[in-house]
């Protein structure tokens, strides 16, 4: 058992969709809350001093070039609609996604597209060449392409750096959703080439829900059209008094109000376990446990929907029944408190690093006894 994940009676295969927080993390916010109801805001610029150090611990796991590119932002969906409704688009252009995207990065675009006559590509990936099939969709008139670095439902991983080399090449914007990425898989904004990148902190970043990352390419602020505006986001934003309405030159500008200090606190915590650990010992340890239960699925009899090859996942395995149906399975699963979900027609496990190997086994038993295996 891992010191900072003490789980007595649930095996969490569910960070695809919500993560446990480190207890590093409980602590973080618990002392948080301790001194705001003891000396209130006394240390406010301590507080502040936490904000500029997770943003640091941001940008490295972007790999990014300064921490001034990031920004946070309440989720992911508000991250995609703050590029959404803020590039200046003309009628006619179109946007590509991939079909079966989860719904955030697909409503958005939809809805920019009523508003600004565009037109929504949406595009089949075969698991054999999904990058062919998406820059196949696009053509002169393509203004963005957005995809989620990994599946959500199938687990299928995209090979972002050719995605984004070509995208580069034929003058095509790229946002990357990579919540299902970022804390599971080193990532490399710079090596992507992408343009907007974006990921709610509650599920492989082990944080809470209400707080994202938001990486914008510097080049790309000039044409952003801002929606929202705030004191936060000013240049000054320490002058209460001044008249000068100038936008914060970094990622700031995306962040109009009052930051999430308490969210902050709670990431920063995260960020630090994540990175302590190393974000390649992370990715080999997630990859241990995915062959492990793809293994074990395989002995069971349950075809698997996610690509076995290790460059086309990361750490979604959705797989079938070998007997049953997929709703009985699930509902039992989680009455053993083996903690999944239902997604792409089976069931999504979605193990972290932290799991011991036993815990696995134990999940794979309850699969075995339940479907009669």
């Amino acid at each position: 058992m891992h010191p900072e994940f003490p789980h007595h009676d649930i095996i969490h295969l569910n960070h695809a969709a919500v993560g446990p927080w480190p207890l590093r993390t409980a602590e973080a916010v618990a002392t948080f809350a301790r001194e705001n109801a003891v000396t209130g805001s006394l240390h406010y610029g301590a507080w502040l001093k936490v904000e500029e150090a997770t943003r640091a611990l941001a940008r490295r796991l972007l790999g990014a070039a300064d921490a001034g590119d990031v920004a946070f932002v309440k989720n992911t969906s508000e991250a995609l609609s703050i590029v959404a409704f803020g590039m200046r688009w003309s009628p006619g252009q179109n946007i590509v996604i991939p079909s079966g995207e989860f719904p955030s990065n697909r409503i958005v675009w939809i809805k920019a597209a009523e508003r600004f006559g565009l037109r929504v590509r949406e595009v089949e990936l075969p698991f054999d060449e999904p990058e062919a099939a998406l820059l196949g969709a696009c053509d002169r008139d393509t203004a963005l392409l957005s995809c989620s670095a990994v599946q959500f439902a199938t687990g299928l991983r995209l090979d972002l750096e050719r995605l984004g080399a070509a995208l580069r090449r034929k003058g095509v914007l790229f946002c990357v959703d990579a919540i299902q990425h970022l804390g599971a898989l080193p990532f490399d904004v710079e090596a992507v080439n992408a343009d907007f990148v974006m990921a709610d902190a509650h599920k492989w970043l082990l944080a809470p829900e209400g707080i994202a990352v938001f990486h914008v390419r510097p080049e790309m602020h000039e044409r952003l059209v801002l929606q929202e505006y705030g004191w936060h986001m000013l240049a000054d934003a320490g002058d209460y008094s001044t008249y000068e309405l100038t936008e914060a030159a970094d990622a700031r500008r995306y962040e109009p109000g009052s930051p999430n200090l308490l969210g902050i606190h709670a990431l920063h915590a995260s960020l630090s376990l994540l990175l302590e650990t190393g974000i390649e010992a992370i990715a080999a340890d997630i990859e241990t446990r995915w062959q492990h239960l793809h293994e074990g699925l395989r002995r069971l009899g349950c075809p698997i929907v996610t690509p076995a090859d290790p460059k086309r996942h990361a750490g979604i395995l959705t797989f079938l029944p070998a007997h049953g149906n997929t709703e009985s399975l699930f509902r039992a699963l989680q009455q053993r408190r083996v903690m999944c979900a239902q997604r792409g027609g089976g069931i999504r496990f979605s193990p972290h690093f932290y799991l011991p190997l036993k815990a696995l086994d134990t999940a794979l038993a309850a699969v075995g006894e339940e479907i009669g295996g």
